[in-house]
């Protein structure tokens, strides 16, 4: 019997309904304006619901429609939410699901991650976790058919992530994918100066300068910038924004960026 991780947020984070949601995300997209020469390696994205943070995640996810059924692999970590992780874990899971239809998994990678620091199977941290799965439907809908290599990331350090990311790096059948949403319930004003901060460290591949409040995903994310930094990769910002410019107020908002990172041409 085929071991299937359902949708857990459907209905709350995004529609449930199979039509509806794809009307959305192809609203997002077209919505969006794709100002990349080429599409990227590695992007980072936001993971709120989709009247709050839709828009942004489209501008990075729009970059990736030249991929269209040539990303065989989609490598994607986000922080753990609901269930504690001590480092990074796996799924055992044979695909993720979404209205939109399953999503087969990648093991192949699985006894080579084992071996690295902080990681093991661990499922009960995958089966309510919206971070990773809030992704998905943009990535069905941009990329086509692809396999999906989902991680939840925990406490682990920026060289573990890193080691994990050069395990499954790949070639340009393979496509990273960081979910982060950036501060969380400041004031309009307060969020806009620390995400400016957030930014301007991930422009600079300077992972040491995010601190605990300025991104829930900040240890997947420090981990790609240490990748980042050996591979020479270069970062372009796509969006910042926060709630108070989607659908919320602005008294207590949470912010959102989107940004793409390219390997250096031979």
């Amino acid at each position: 019997m085929s071991n299937i991780r359902p949708p857990a947020v459907a209905g709350a984070f995004y529609a449930d309904d199979p039509a509806t949601l794809l009307r959305d995300v192809q609203g997002y997209l077209s919505a969006s304006k794709n100002t990349c020469e080429a599409p990227p390696k590695a992007v980072i994205a936001p993971h709120a619901g989709y009247v709050y943070s839709g828009p942004i995640a489209a501008s990075v996810f729009g970059t990736l429609s030249a991929l269209k059924n040539k990303i065989e692999r989609v490598v994607l970590l986000g922080p753990c939410h609901r269930v504690p992780v001590s480092g990074m874990a796996l799924s055992s899971a044979d695909s993720y699901a979404t209205p939109l239809g399953p999503i087969s998994l990648d093991h192949s990678f699985d006894d080579a991650l084992l071996n690295c620091a902080g990681v093991e199977i661990y499922n009960a941290a995958h089966r309510t976790e919206h971070s990773l799965e809030v992704e998905l439907p943009f990535l069905q809908v941009v990329l086509g058919d692809f396999q999906l290599l989902p991680i939840v990331v925990g406490g682990a350090n920026p060289k573990q992530v890193a080691d994990v990311l050069n395990a499954v790096w790949g070639g340009p059948e393979t496509l990273i994918v960081i979910s982060s949403d950036l501060s969380h319930y400041l004031d309009y004003d307060t969020a806009q100066v620390t995400d400016q901060n957030t930014c301007k460290a991930i422009e600079t591949l300077n992972g040491a300068a995010i601190m605990n409040d300025q991104a829930c995903g900040r240890h997947p994310i420090k981990g790609l910038l240490e990748i980042a930094k050996q591979k020479n990769m270069s970062v372009k910002t796509l969006d910042l924004r926060n709630s108070g410019d989607t659908a919320g107020t602005k008294d207590r908002v949470v912010g959102y960026g989107a940004w793409a990172f390219w390997e250096e041409t031979p």
